[in-house]
């Protein structure tokens, strides 16, 4: 029964995607791709989206090519790291809720075979296939990288990681992950260094990998950083450098943050800034010590970032001495909003092991400088405001993207995929080592890439589902639900960005065609009522208010 309701919900999801263009007529030698993607970073934590976290590399990189206002990804890890490999909607590739098997086709929690990974597609094409970092998309051995599509991987198969071996730490962990750093290279299992850091670690196998690759063949590298995600972890030296550096605190941080995306054009003039979470208490109220402790946290966060981006500066010049430098497209984005609320599946809080940065931490940013990380915008992680499911977004190509600009784009990670194929003039085909294939829902950024259009044109909306939380996106209009309320809201998107005029009473026709689509679409592609499959240990992130 269950193979003809995996049969039927393949059939609804072919018709219901239209198979874009893939055709490019490219020049010379085709195109090396890098594709990075950091986790649980907010949309303003980039210096070129107003923070105060240096990212020199990154920046360089966005005035040199190419940066969103909006795009969007699936507001959390697994289900964003599923559409972003293969395309789809993650219900369709299989991962609807989250990595744990709720015994439907949409929600078995590993991606399944009628959804081609761009390391199958285009590895078909000729590519040396690359991944390093977090996979999150399939935790049994069947499922690994090195059986979709990569010559070589590096990284960890689950969710999340400690950034060091615990060391001396060990024997007060209480994170259940153990004293060990799991990873697997190339379908074997291994450990980190003790003393390495996971984030060079990540970068070191990247750069081997490219080294190594066969030469007369271009390369596709994924590079799934796991940072920030927590622990919050890093090197003690890069730590240092932001000492001091958030005492202001988050109101007044906040504050600088929106001026500067003003002077940048990121928040263009009337739009509107999200509201003040009323459950982040003011700066100002704090203690001395919850001033110091709250310091710690913010200094070793944007140390994580800070790190990431010193490899993206390794990775540039990794480029220049293989001589890849002018033919290589690199795009940049986060899986979801910052973490604001505990995720309680999978920790409870334990006891610290050791400092706040150290192997031993197992701290987290938190909903208060969260809502720093989240400027301009609205709610955090597995929430589908804005400030949950909308990141930063940079492509970079010397050659082919023209410099310094920045658009309102209205991407989606459905659209990565078919964009890669355009570039790689990479065929997608119909069916792939006996499995019927399903067509790419999402349509190719290059149109605004190349700076002839500044929105992505596509003829049908944006559709999100994830525990129950929903929303469409049809051109200015934005449909939203939060679970278990489900009450609709809807917002104009050109004026309130910020989520700050609920309209729905205003324009009941509008909240009528829009729902009726998203219920239209659910049928379509896998969508269950929530409370029908919700899984007794519930995956979501809960409201909790801050530690003080």
């Amino acid at each position: 029964m269950r193979n003809k309701i995996k049969s039927l919900s393949i059939l609804l999801c072919n018709a219901a995607a239209a198979v874009p263009a893939l055709a490019y007529a490219g020049d010379g030698a085709r195109s090396n791709i890098i594709l990075i993607l950091v986790d649980d970073m907010g949309y303003s934590d980039l210096g070129i989206y107003g923070s105060e976290i240096e990212t020199p590399n990154l920046d360089k990189l966005a005035r040199e090519g190419i940066r969103f206002r909006e795009f969007y990804n699936n507001s959390i890890s697994a289900p964003t790291r599923a559409s972003l490999i293969t395309g789809q909607y993650s219900h369709c590739a299989g991962i609807g809720y989250f990595n744990v098997n709720l015994g439907l086709p949409g929600y078995q929690g590993f991606l399944n075979r009628e959804s081609m990974t761009f390391g199958e597609v285009l590895r078909e094409s000729g590519y040396n296939t690359f991944i390093s970092g977090k996979w999150h998309v399939g935790n049994d051995s069947i499922c690994w990288p090195a059986q979709r599509g990569f010559d070589r991987s590096y990284g960890f198969i689950d969710g999340a990681s400690n950034y060091y071996d615990a060391g001396e730490y060990a024997s007060g962990n209480q994170s259940g992950y153990g004293d060990a750093v799991r990873l697997v290279k190339d379908n074997h299992r291994t450990t980190l260094e003790p003393g390495r850091y996971l984030t060079d670690a990540i970068t070191d196998n990247a750069l081997e990998f490219i080294d190594q690759r066969k030469k007369e063949s271009p390369f596709f590298l994924y590079l799934a950083f796991n940072a920030p995600h927590w622990p919050l972890q890093a090197p003690e030296e890069v730590i240092e450098k932001y000492r001091g550096r958030f005492a202001k605190g988050w109101d007044v941080l906040h504050e600088e943050r929106l001026a500067r995306q003003k002077e940048m054009g990121i928040l263009p003039p009337g739009q509107t800034v999200a509201e003040r979470d009323k459950d982040v208490p003011l700066w100002e109220n704090l203690t001395y010590e919850q001033k110091q402790l709250w310091q710690r946290k913010m200094e070793v966060y944007a140390a994580m970032i800070d790190r990431v981006d010193q490899s993206v500066g390794r990775l540039i010049d990794k480029l220049k001495e293989t001589g890849e430098y002018d033919n290589t497209l690199i795009l940049f984005l986060s899986d979801n909003g910052a973490e604001g609320r505990y995720t309680s599946i999978f920790r409870k809080r334990p006891r610290v092991g050791g400092p706040i940065g150290s192997a031993g931490s197992w701290e987290y940013q938190e909903q208060p400088w969260a809502y720093l990380s989240v400027t301009p915008l609205r709610q955090y992680k597995d929430d589908l405001h804005e400030g949950g499911c909308c990141t930063s977004f940079i492509a970079w190509y010397p050659s082919r993207i023209p410099k310094g600009q920045l658009v309102q784009g209205t991407g989606h990670i459905i659209d990565i995929a078919p964009t890669l194929y355009e570039i790689a003039e990479a065929s997608y085909p119909e069916s792939y080592q006996g499995h019927d294939i399903q067509p790419l829902p999402g349509v190719s950024l290059w149109p605004v890439l190349e700076g002839k259009a500044a929105v992505v044109a596509r003829e049908e909306p944006l559709f999100w589902e994830r525990a129950g939380n929903r929303a469409v996106r049809s051109g200015k209009w934005k449909l939203v639900s939060s679970y278990p309320d489900l009450r609709w809201e809807l917002y104009d998107m050109e004026k309130d960005r910020g989520e700050t005029q609920d309209l729905a009473s205003q324009y009941p026709a509008i909240v009528d065609r829009l729902s009726a689509l998203y219920f239209e679409w659910a049928k379509t592609h896998q969508v269950v009522d929530y409370d029908r499959i919700k899984p007794e240990r519930e995956i979501r992130v809960s409201a909790r208010k801050p530690a003080l």
